[in-house]
């Protein structure tokens, strides 16, 4: 019942986003444009609930050739394998881009995954392809969490989201992410959907 119930409550808040939001999304759209020409929605191979792949949106913060970028720059590259999914000052990202990172704008389309079903509002991290492999393959610790983390839909804000995002370590966001998939319940969502403006707010590890 109470998974009907969350799918009911995701419905509601990604319609409602996705309506009111829409004047956001048109200047957001523009002023992407109008900084970079580049494509305003950026698309990415995201790991869903049972391991199945699905597609990513995002308003676009970084410039197109972003990940060649990464992959020539040796020390970026070594410190999103060293466990941060963003890297500091990041250079690839756009004058736009670091506003809407700053204050989440650039998550806004991922309402469109949550009305899919690809994502629930409340959930464990969307985690990359890239980033399961290293950690699974390297045997780093922590790893061995993340069949739970799959038992749950992904999603838009979680229980790491409003307690550091990108200040914790990886090993951190993983042992959040599989305790509440374990572990969450309605009330559970609704603290971490209270706490979410105040998180978007405050900007800690938004970069």
């Amino acid at each position: 019942m109470k998974n009907v119930i969350k799918r009911i409550v995701d419905i509601v808040i990604s319609l409602c986003a996705l309506f009111f939001g829409l004047p956001i999304f048109i200047i957001t759209a523009i002023a992407i444009k109008l900084d970079s020409e580049c494509p305003v929605f950026y698309f990415q191979d995201r790991v869903g609930k049972d391991e199945n792949l699905f597609k990513f949106w995002k308003f676009r913060s970084m410039v197109v050739n972003a990940d060649e970028i990464l992959f020539k720059n040796k020390e970026m590259y070594n410190q999103m394998r060293s466990g941060a999914h963003k890297v500091k000052n990041d250079p690839r990202i756009t004058k736009v881009g670091k506003f809407i990172r700053r204050t989440s704008i650039d998550e806004l389309p991922q309402f469109w995954n949550i009305l899919k079903g690809d994502m629930s509002f409340v959930g464990p991290r969307a985690y990359r392809p890239d980033e399961i492999k290293i950690y699974r393959e390297e045997k780093r610790e922590g790893y061995i969490l993340f069949p739970e983390v799959f038992s749950v839909k992904p999603g838009l804000t979680g229980a790491w989201q409003v307690s550091g995002r990108s200040t914790l370590t990886f090993l951190q966001r993983v042992e959040m992410d599989a305790y509440y998939a374990k572990n969450w319940s309605l009330l559970d969502d609704l603290i971490i959907i209270l706490k979410t403006p105040f998180a978007v707010i405050q900007g800690n590890g938004a970069y």
